[in-house]
């Protein structure tokens, strides 16, 4: 594949930008993979625990997510690895969005303690699964 950069209009600012093709087409790769795997462990997860008394899906995928990132970091992966791991299938398997509006739908519907718990669990959790894959690269030679 070549390095040649492509120009492509930007509406929303009006603007030129330049993008590169060979970053492009490994993060959208790694897009397209962690969305059918976000996709395949909702419906694993939905399909044994009802999510409309705690979003377990979303917390799963965010969780899983962390650690994968975290040993692909931590591991000391290169750029392209990074680009197709971390942005590419992290990046559409996790989400921080669902997990935001999840949580605040637990509040608006009276779950305050669930919406409270989603949001630590969320953030102990996935901090927990980055120092698990901390530990694991640290006494494992990749």
């Amino acid at each position: 594949m070549s390095a040649t950069p492509t120009i492509v209009a930007d509406a929303l600012a009006g603007s030129l930008v330049t993008v590169d093709l060979d970053p492009a087409h490994i993060v959208g790769t790694g897009g397209a993979i962690g969305a059918l795997l976000r996709y395949w462990v909702g419906q694993q997860v939905s399909s044994r625990v009802p999510s409309s008394q705690f979003p377990l899906s979303t917390f799963a995928v965010n969780v899983i997510g962390s650690f994968a990132l975290g040993l692909v970091v931590l591991a000391g992966a290169g750029e392209s690895t990074l680009q197709l791991v971390g942005t590419g299938i992290c990046g559409s398997f996790t989400t921080f969005s669902s997990f935001s509006v999840e949580t605040v739908r637990l509040f608006e519907r009276g779950d305050r303690t669930r919406a409270v718990g989603n949001t630590v669990a969320n953030l102990a959790c996935s901090l927990a699964a980055i120092g698990l894959a901390w530990a694991f690269v640290a006494v494992t030679p990749l």
